[in-house]
């Protein structure tokens, strides 16, 4: 597997390069403590002192987090090793991918447990070794949700402003989906190989409607500008 493989870097403690601390989330504490309310800051480069976590307990942590087994694989994973390899290929933090993770995880009708998610944070993800903060977890899903939308945003309009021709969006694709499945295989997914290809061509599929309805919405014709044939064809 070569270095831009996206199994390189989280479970291979003894990689080559050495690890390049990100200065701007260098640990796994929250970045900043809310001064005068609870509103989350969207920025979490903006600072990288840590905030006091919640308090330690004797108490035994609660049944479902005993039983949780997402992010086995990461057993003696070291955080920065882990923010690097996320750093390399997507816009989010380790702290943001396990917060994110256990967020989808730990949510009831009346909404996110955060105190159990902040509490129990070093029993639920390996390379997580303080506890959080309520606040401190709503930070960092705040901080995630912002930068998906961001980054959604622009690959969107990457594939809808015609910049990519139908087999380089393909090959975008392909790229970016494997760095998704890996995460999900990292934490504890088992992914049949028929299924993902069936994903991968109902993607594939997907983005190449986006980019033919795109066509039409730009030039506001049913008439290709490449080659005169009608766009309704193209599908």
């Amino acid at each position: 597997m070569t270095e831009e493989s996206p199994g390189t870097g989280i479970e291979g403690e003894q990689a080559d390069r050495p690890v390049e601390h990100d200065e701007t989330d260098s640990n796994p504490e929250p970045d900043d403590t809310p001064e005068t309310d609870d509103t989350p800051e969207m920025d979490d480069e903006s600072s990288s002192s840590p905030q006091p976590g919640v308090p330690d307990t004797d108490s035994q942590p609660p049944e479902d987090v005993q039983k949780y087994e997402k992010f086995t694989k990461m057993d003696g994973a070291q955080y920065d090793r882990v923010n690097e390899f996320l750093r390399d290929r997507t816009y989010i933090t380790a702290r943001e991918w396990a917060i994110a993770r256990l967020c989808a995880d730990f949510r009831t009708e009346t909404g996110v447990e955060m105190t159990k998610i902040g509490e129990n944070l070093p029993e639920l993800v390996p390379f997580m070794t303080d506890t959080y903060s309520p606040q401190a977890v709503n930070q960092a899903r705040a901080s995630f949700e912002e930068k998906v939308r961001t980054a959604g945003a622009t690959f969107l309009y990457g594939a809808m402003c015609d910049f990519f021709t139908a087999e380089e969006l393909d090959d975008v694709m392909y790229e970016v989906t494997e760095v998704a499945k890996f995460l999900l295989e990292v934490e504890g997914v088992d992914l049949d190989v028929e299924d993902e290809l069936d994903a991968e061509d109902r993607i594939s599929a997907v983005m190449r409607e986006v980019r033919s309805s795109s066509e039409q919405l730009r030039h506001d014709a049913t008439e290709c500008p490449h080659c005169g044939g009608d766009l309704d064809a193209h599908e």
